[in-house]
């Protein structure tokens, strides 16, 4: 055969597999894998960096009364402890706390049912919204003053204006987020106006709903300090923000971080085992979340 007409044969390789080696499925977790992976010793984790940048900068600073290391904070938070006064304020403050967001959860359930049941009610509540949500909280501490005198009943009304836009809003876009087959399913089984909202709107819409709930508690506690320190003393008993008040007007200010001190660890609870529990038995066991 000449040059031209030569055929090159390439040879095969054929590699037998070694049926002996153990193939590894999953490689196990380190010991330093495993705990990263628990969510409650991370939290921990930078908490505890937190405090520790906190002691040093204020051991640093060495200035008690500009700005107290967090364990003198911690040692006026036990004494606060110890003696009942902080558990008094706080016991006053969420008492207050929680009559003000569960109005304000109430009226916003309203709403966005409202909203959700006729084009009325939805642009009723976009109206609503558009002009009170903008509006602090606080800017309307002086027309509670005139309506309701200096007590609990003042600062319940700004704390149902804080809580009641935020919860709306939310719940409203979660509603408008579901998709119309959810709808359509709903209606072909009967279901019309609350019956829709209760048994697929809300479901389908939780997630936005729980994050309004989150916001709306966070607006809540931000309004209920500041009204406390303007208002100080309702009903004869002072809350946290009074407590606050008080032994700042004392340069108590080991005191006074202690009750701020006292607020977010309150908030932490809050975040880490209430509403924690109620999106896991919601929104992750529903599979609408990893």
């Amino acid at each position: 055969m000449s040059k031209n007409n030569t055929l090159f044969v390439r040879p095969e390789i054929v590699v037998e597999p070694n049926r002996n080696a153990v193939a590894e499925v999953q490689r196990p977790l380190s010991a330093f894998e495993a705990i990263y992976r628990i969510s409650w010793i991370r939290k921990t984790a930078i908490l505890l960096v937190l405090a520790l940048v906190w002691e040093v900068y204020g051991r640093w600073l060495d200035n008690s009364l500009l700005f107290p290391s967090f364990s003198e904070t911690l040692h006026a938070f036990m004494s606060g402890i110890s003696s009942g006064v902080l558990l008094q304020r706080a016991a006053v403050s969420l008492e207050t706390l929680l009559i003000g967001y569960g109005l304000g959860i109430l009226l916003a359930g309203l709403l966005t049912t409202l909203a959700i049941s006729s084009r009325i009610g939805n642009d009723f509540l976009e109206t609503l919204t558009s002009m009170f949500n903008p509006l602090p909280a606080i800017a309307l501490l002086p027309l509670a003053l005139i309506w309701f005198g200096l007590g609990t009943g003042s600062i319940i009304f700004v704390l149902v204006h804080s809580v009641l836009w935020a919860v709306a809003l939310n719940t409203h876009a979660g509603f408008r987020s579901v998709s119309n087959t959810l709808r359509m399913v709903g209606q072909n089984y009967g279901l019309k106006r609350f019956s829709l909202v209760r048994s697929v709107l809300i479901p389908a819409a939780f997630p936005s709903i729980l994050t309004g709930l989150k916001i709306g508690w966070a607006f809540a506690w931000r309004t209920l300090i500041a009204a406390e320190l303007v208002f100080g003393v309702s009903s004869g008993a002072g809350g946290l923000g009074w407590y606050i008040f008080e032994n700042r007007n004392q340069l108590e200010t080991a005191n006074v971080f202690s009750g701020l001190f006292f607020v977010i660890m309150i908030g932490l609870f809050v975040e880490n085992m209430i509403f924690a529990q109620i999106e896991k038995r919601t929104i992750r066991r529903w599979g609408m979340q990893h």
